[in-house]
């Protein structure tokens, strides 16, 4: 009689648990679609435009919006701080109800990028610091703060062709502390010395949930500064 009791709990539980994992999205495989720009103005400023477009399976069901531009001193070639803004629309529900509204956040952000090289290994460390503002249709206006930090290793297969990882990790200012980790490998290609394209994997982890997306990259720059070529 027990094990029947046990095994008739197991089985009104499995249900539940599948159920719970379609609604967020975790057993699919979304992805990212992302443009970044970089427009240098002279030989101390540039900005740099991105747009990414994210859904919780590959190329549907839409889940976040972003855009972002950060105006940008270099202080040397390897070195540059950033202050910027971005705007991000989420749909934080993996199934879409109608007459759903989604989370809206303004965002500013401050950042340290500086660049090494070791051998044929590129790095790039990124120390971001984020206020947001964020407009919740149910649980309404909140200001949060966090920090992200990044590092990126990149190393060349030929003179165009290239592989890529980073591993990004953020740290809420106010409860819970972790936000969440970002672990990425990609392949690149460089088209140009302007604009090179990245396909890749990231592994997105948050306290108790992980997602996985495909990851599809553009990244141009454009030189305005007097005298060069564009």
């Amino acid at each position: 009689m027990k094990r029947l009791l046990a095994l008739t709990v197991i089985l009104s539980v499995l249900p539940l648990t599948k159920t719970n994992a379609q609604e967020t999205g975790q057993d699919k495989l979304g992805s990212w679609r992302m443009f970044f720009g970089n427009v240098r103005l002279s030989e101390r400023i540039s900005i740099s435009p991105e747009i990414q477009y994210r859904t919780y399976e590959v190329g549907s069901n839409f889940n976040q919006l972003l855009v972002r531009n950060g105006f940008n001193w270099h202080i040397t070639d390897k070195a540059a701080v950033t202050l910027g803004y971005a705007y991000i629309s989420t749909d934080v529900t993996f199934e879409e109800p109608s007459g759903e509204e989604n989370i809206t956040e303004h965002r500013l952000y401050g950042q340290f990028i500086i660049r090494n090289s070791l051998w044929k290994f590129k790095s790039v460390h990124r120390y971001r610091f984020e206020q947001r503002f964020i407009d919740s249709p149910t649980n309404g206006n909140a200001t949060q703060y966090r920090a992200r930090y990044l590092l990126r290793l990149t190393y060349p297969i030929t003179e165009t062709w290239y592989v890529s990882a980073y591993n990004e990790i953020f740290i809420n200012l106010q409860e819970p502390i972790f936000g969440q980790n970002r672990l990425y490998g990609a392949v690149g290609y460089k088209w140009s010395k302007d604009l090179r394209s990245e396909i890749g994997y990231l592994k997105n982890h948050f306290t108790g949930i992980n997602f996985d997306r495909l990851q599809l990259g553009f990244w141009y720059n454009l030189d305005l500064r007097e005298g060069r070529d564009f």
